[in-house]
């Protein structure tokens, strides 16, 4: 079930923001994610978030933060991933917004693809001063 954030759910979506950020980042250290934790957490509540929670638990297993029409990301546990759950968070939010930019290190390719096959295209490529690393900035119109 997807539904909006609410404000006792910072704590999973912060952990499941750590842990998805480290592995699905294997080319960042990992430090670059943990020194980003506290200003993270202190911004996500201002953002647009939509959770998605495990309909026989009610655990959070996924969510995608939104800045406007920017995705900030799309996150799913890691035990959860490859199950439609990203999809899902997707699809939800391009029924509310008329278009939508990201962007994504060049080295994620599966977060690539799976934007490509949701119709995003690469509209640029930049360099991330905060690590040095490539990405794209995609985009899909309504």
């Amino acid at each position: 079930m997807i539904r909006k954030f609410e404000e006792n759910d910072l704590t999973d979506i912060m952990k499941l923001w750590l842990d998805t950020n480290i592995s699905a980042h294997d080319f960042i250290p990992g430090d670059y994610w943990k020194n980003n934790f506290e200003m993270v957490k202190e911004i996500l509540p201002q953002a647009e978030v939509y959770v998605f929670e495990e309909e026989t638990d009610g655990q959070i297993v996924g969510f995608v933060g939104l800045t406007d029409n920017y995705i900030a990301g799309i996150f799913v546990r890691n035990d959860y991933q490859a199950k439609g759950i990203g999809s899902k968070l997707l699809d939800y939010i391009k029924e509310i917004k008329p278009s939508l930019k990201l962007s994504v290190y060049e080295k994620n390719i599966s977060a690539i693809e799976f934007y490509k096959k949701a119709d995003f295209i690469i509209e640029s490529e930049n360099i991330d001063e905060d690590n040095n690393e490539k990405e794209f900035t995609m985009s899909w119109i309504k």
